[in-house]
């Protein structure tokens, strides 16, 4: 086999079945699109009325306050187990450690006279989205919030989905606690994108909208970038692609696999090997992990629409089918992970060896698991400082430098036929020029 072309296999409850090459340049389900521009239209038109209107459509929620109390918010920490308080205070100082590495310094280049210094200033209010509904997702909050608040944003607005009885889950709330936002709307999907872009009669608008979410989550995002600022990375359905030799634990390949397909239907868990007893041993794994599984139908869900197995012929030809799907999450559970690493130029994050599982990533090990999806780590990142940051540069110059450089401005915008640019340059020479005539004849 050469290249990306290897046996395909579907990896489900009922065993390994060979499925074509799945199409993997737009993961975008067919009208999500369509359905995110009416729910925009709704939320821009009725504002809290429509938000009220989708999470009794949504959700099965009946809202009477779409806004959280801060006082909820600190009463769901202190209501906490002490260890899941624990865990969560440990993971928001590893994830506040990292992301303060991250923090860039005024940057300052000088050349010829002229002097520019490159300023990274926080954005002034920042909408974080965490997911619900299936699952409580505390871990994003922190994800999200943490990167924001080292950046420097002085207002947070978090939207999570409600639970049918209209509450937010208290863990979720816990976490917003612990990473100091006091802002929470119970509001979900795109509606909470759309809200938070333009605003309503309860949600403030936002400058940027950092968070992953579900298709129509991230389409929506997509919709109002230009509004706001949205991170170039697509944060949508969970991915993995495990890379695995005769070294590892089939069981560990199969529950690393098991572990991205429970956040329920459109992700992908993929496994690629060149050891066909490998991807025998790991579809049995898989079999008997989610038969016994409590979230078997959010498994099975996953796993039959985008479960693989792909073997090929060897590392390099796994690195292929790697920078082909881009995924989320890489696992490189073989013998010598770190030969592996620089054949790969396509993936959000990378997990080396048997001990480094995406689950340990997803938790404390200090980067965001907000991370790009849908072949977006082609081009994006994961979610970070910098992202709640732009640039702005300070130029200052000299009499020297105007004299050194000026004749080539002057150059340039004649030649690009802006005779008013070439002049703003003109005038401040022959002023100079005259000056200095002035001070050579008295």
């Amino acid at each position: 086999m050469a290249g990306t072309e290897g046996l395909l296999a579907l990896i489900d409850a009922r065993g390994m079945a060979t499925v074509p090459l799945p199409e993997l340049s737009d993961t975008t389900p067919p009208g999500v699109p369509e359905a995110v521009r009416e729910i925009i239209a709704e939320v821009r038109r009725d504002g809290d009325a429509a938000l009220r209107e989708m999470a009794r459509r949504f959700d099965k929620a009946s809202l009477t306050d779409l806004a959280v109390s801060p006082a909820a918010c600190v009463g769901a920490l202190e209501a906490l187990a002490p260890a899941v308080r624990d865990a969560l205070e440990l993971a928001a100082g590893r994830i506040e450690e990292f992301h303060s590495t991250l923090r860039e310094p005024t940057h300052v280049w000088s050349r010829d006279g002229v002097t520019v210094r490159s300023l990274q200033i926080p954005v002034d209010r920042a909408g974080l989205y965490v997911p619900g509904g299936r699952a409580a997702y505390p871990s994003t909050v922190l994800m999200t919030a943490i990167p924001a608040k080292v950046a420097g944003v002085a207002s947070l607005a978090l939207c999570v989905p409600p639970r049918p009885d209209g509450t937010v889950a208290p863990v979720t709330l816990a976490a917003a606690a612990t990473a100091g936002v006091r802002e929470v709307y119970a509001v979900g999907g795109a509606g909470a994108v759309a809200a938070l872009a333009y605003g309503t009669g309860t949600v403030p608008r936002v400058d940027l909208i950092a968070g992953p979410g579900n298709a129509y989550v991230a389409v929506a995002k997509q919709e109002v970038a230009g509004v706001v600022g949205v991170p170039s990375a697509f944060a949508g359905p969970s991915e993995v692609v495990v890379v695995a030799d005769a070294s590892a634990p089939a069981d560990l390949v199969a529950v690393d696999l098991v572990v991205q397909a429970e956040h329920g239907p459109d992700g992908m868990a993929c496994l690629v090997t060149w050891d066909p007893a490998v991807a025998e041993a790991v579809g049995a794994e898989v079999s008997a992990i989610t038969a016994a599984a409590p979230r078997r139908t959010e498994i099975e869900a996953t796993l039959s629409s985008s479960g693989y197995a792909i073997v090929v012929e060897g590392p390099e030809q796994a690195a292929e089918v790697v920078n082909r799907i881009a995924p989320e999450h890489l696992q490189l559970m073989v013998a010598e992970p770190a030969e592996l690493v620089p054949l790969v130029r396509h993936a959000g994050a990378i997990f080396c060896g048997h001990n480094a599982p995406a689950s340990l990533g997803d938790y404390l090990a200090g980067p965001s698991h907000v991370l790009p999806t849908g072949r977006t780590a082609r081009f994006g990142s994961a979610l970070g400082v910098a992202d709640f940051c732009r640039k702005m540069h300070v130029i200052s110059a000299g009499e020297e430098a105007l004299v050194r450089l000026g004749p080539a401005v002057e150059t340039l915008a004649t030649a690009e036929g802006l005779p008013a640019h070439a002049a703003s340059v003109r005038r401040r020479l022959d002023r100079l020029e005259g000056a200095d005539r002035g001070r050579t004849n008295p």
